[in-house]
């Protein structure tokens, strides 16, 4: 049964632009299904618990399968925000799958994802306004002026979610806040704004908003919460210091960082901890570094008649499943083989992909038993070790072994966790917050003590020859790599997106070895044209071209030169 999942998953992925334009033709507008703000007050009083149940659901949309209503919930690409976090990183160029007609996610590799009829931006686009759909009803559910401990808690937890959504879709639909604050970026989300009449707001407008819903945050929120999937300070924290960094508030960003950072509630991995595959299980290993998370259960693999196993990160980023789409098609994602010559040897984090000759330090005491017939393979020669069920084919050079198998080598359940935030990003950020803020003397102390003590013993902050502001940014492209902050870094940074030099040979498939320039217009995303259809006063985005292999050869970004 599970087989035939994986054959026709398959069978669609052949045809994607297909069932991407039917499955679209057939979304209607759903702006009037929410309740107005006077009903969900009444609601709440007569029903108290109700608000609570959708304040649960609020959270479903970061990582559930199936949440876009596409095809029934039956897509392999379909797992709401972490989805388009990994889409993120499939656009940039650290990040690839194969070109074998079985990839969901060659859309963004090629950069076809700008079409309006494609599923991919649909789905990156429908789940943030969803999740703040939600959102708004919970905060809507109380008085403004509500005194309600608990009351405070859900409006402030669903700002967060509110800010995390504009962030999640505003890098995507402009250039950098430096470039294009007066520039229109994405529609904003009201109950008094009528829906098929809401124009783009501006970068600027957009970035307000969610500094008004985190500064709510950070003042009525404190750490307490019941497990890392929901929002305390530090998340929201967080977010703001990314806002921050994306506005250029520079020693803003590093207060924020600093004060996660001195909060003492989370450390970072230790090498011993990361010199193992992992960022799998919230509960155990590196998990004490994470600040947020999506957590997965064994139900939520069985969710959608079982598809639910297929739509999660760990049945595509993860090498060691033994029953993930990516691992059986061929398209287990693998880095960039310039970023990847760019770690020293001594860097345990070199160890999170497997080098030309496919060995990994890393992996050498993990051992894959097939279930059929009971074949061994332990370490490297896992790379070319086969399932007799088909589950698993031999892996490309440069292979991620970074996202290990939170239930085991080879486990058929893809529950893994997944990291929205760790405290090694605050480091980063309060680096680079201190280098653009004039205090480059902290910016290294903090770089260098985080490196030194947790990934390369040997780390010299002026080896690789880079200006600080690209080290910072190459510590970030190696230390955040598969947890989706290429582009977004990409474009507030205003940096292109290199793939290859030419005339040297690169691993990525040659149908996606071209680079684009960083204000070409292509990298902004177009509107769906569902939303074109129903909201008609949105603008879409111009500019640019798909870009064809061999482009822009010469482009340099700074890092892997």
């Amino acid at each position: 049964m599970k087989k035939n999942k994986i054959y026709l998953l398959m069978a669609s992925a052949a045809m994607l632009s297909l069932t991407a334009c039917n499955d679209l033709n057939e979304q209607e507008y759903e702006g009037n299904k929410y309740l107005s703000a006077d009903q969900r007050l009444a609601t709440n009083e007569v029903i108290p618990e109700r608000v609570k149940a959708t304040y649960d659901g609020m959270f479903n949309y970061i990582g559930k399968g199936g949440t876009s209503g596409l095809s029934k919930g039956q897509r392999a690409d379909d797992f709401g925000l972490v989805m388009a976090l990994m889409a993120g990183d499939m656009e940039g160029a650290d990040m690839t799958g194969g070109d074998n007609n079985y990839n969901w996610f060659s859309v963004c590799s090629e950069l076809s994802s700008r079409n309006a009829n494609y599923a991919n931006p649909y789905i990156r686009y429908v789940i943030p306004y969803k999740q703040m759909g939600v959102a708004n009803s919970v905060i809507s559910s109380y008085p403004a002026d509500t005194q309600d401990k608990t009351a405070i808690m859900y409006i402030a937890s669903a700002r967060t979610i509110r800010a995390y959504d504009y962030m999640m879709l505003a890098p995507y639909f402009q250039f950098g806040y430096e470039q294009a604050a007066d520039q229109p970026c994405v529609p904003l989300l009201s109950d008094s704004v009528d829906a098929t009449h809401n124009p783009r707001a501006t970068v600027k407008k957009v970035y307000e908003t969610i500094m008004n819903d985190l500064n709510y945050a950070v003042e009525h929120l404190d750490a307490e919460r019941s497990n890392k999937q929901y929002i305390n300070v530090d998340v929201a924290l967080g977010l703001r210091a990314r806002a921050n960094l994306v506005m250029g508030k520079w020693a803003d960003a590093a207060a924020d960082a600093e004060k996660v950072i001195s909060s003492g509630r989370y450390t970072p991995a230790t090498r011993e901890e990361v010199s193992v595959p992992g960022f799998d299980d919230v509960t155990k290993g590196d998990g004490h570094a994470w600040i947020w998370a999506v957590l997965r259960t064994e139900a939520d693999a069985q969710d959608n008649s079982g598809y639910g196993n297929y739509q999660t990160s760990s049945a595509w980023n993860c090498a060691f499943s033994g029953d993930a789409y990516a691992a059986a098609t061929g398209n287990t994602p693998v880095i960039n083989q310039l970023l990847y010559d760019k770690i020293p040897a001594t860097d345990v984090r070199k160890g999170w992909w497997l080098d030309a000759k496919k060995h990994s330090p890393n992996w050498a005491n993990l051992s894959w038993t097939d279930p059929d017939n009971g074949k061994v393979a332990k370490g490297d020669a896992m790379a070319d070790f086969t399932l007799k069920n088909g589950n698993k084919t031999a892996f490309e050079p440069y292979t991620n072994i970074k996202f290990g198998m939170k239930n085991g080598v080879g486990a058929t359940t893809n529950m893994n966790d997944f990291p929205l935030m760790r405290i090694e990003e605050m480091y980063l950020i309060a680096a680079e917050g201190y280098a653009k803020s004039g205090n480059e003397a902290k910016a290294r102390e903090i770089l260098t003590n985080f490196v030194k003590t947790y990934r390369d013993p040997s780390y010299d902050i002026n080896g690789r020859g880079l200006s600080l502001a690209n080290e910072i940014w190459f510590q970030r492209r190696v230390e955040l790599w598969g947890e989706g902050f290429f582009t977004v870094d990409a474009k507030r940074l205003g940096k292109p997106i290199v793939r290859f030099h030419q005339g040297v040979a690169n691993n990525f498939p040659s149908k996606f070895q071209f680079n684009v320039a960083a204000d070409d217009g292509w990298l902004n995303m177009r509107f769906p044209q569902s939303e074109k259809n129903n909201n008609l006063s949105i603008v879409d985005n111009e500019g640019g071209s798909l870009p064809v292999a061999g482009q822009n050869g010469n482009l340099r970004d700074g890092v892997t030169d």
